[in-house]
């Protein structure tokens, strides 16, 4: 998985291109992700019992991850991810613009 929780990313394409955002949740089954602050869709509740709020909620929907890119704590930027197995033998995910290992 090229994105996992906790990444910064950007969303490339949608009614949401342009923004970032912090990855909450991932579905690697689906293939899509949940964003912090991006998709954010409005859903029409009736009041079922005295805590759930009856009315219009807004909350964020899952994106799919080819609509996203990773944004390199290094040089700030959208990039590529590539994998590399470190020396210890583990496989690490690279930056494929300046190289650095993506923790």
């Amino acid at each position: 998985m090229k994105i996992k929780k906790d990444d910064n990313v950007l969303v490339i394409a949608g009614k949401d291109k342009g923004k970032k955002g912090k990855v909450r949740f991932v579905y690697p089954k689906n293939h899509q992700a949940l964003i912090e602050g991006v998709n954010i869709i409005k859903t029409h509740s009736k009041a079922k019992a005295q805590v759930k709020q009856a009315g219009i909620i807004e909350r964020e929907a899952p994106i799919d991850l080819s609509d996203l890119m990773l944004i390199c704590n290094r040089c700030n930027h959208p990039v590529r991810v590539g994998y590399k197995t470190l020396d210890d033998g583990k496989k690490a995910r690279i930056c494929r613009a300046c190289g650095e290992v993506i923790e």
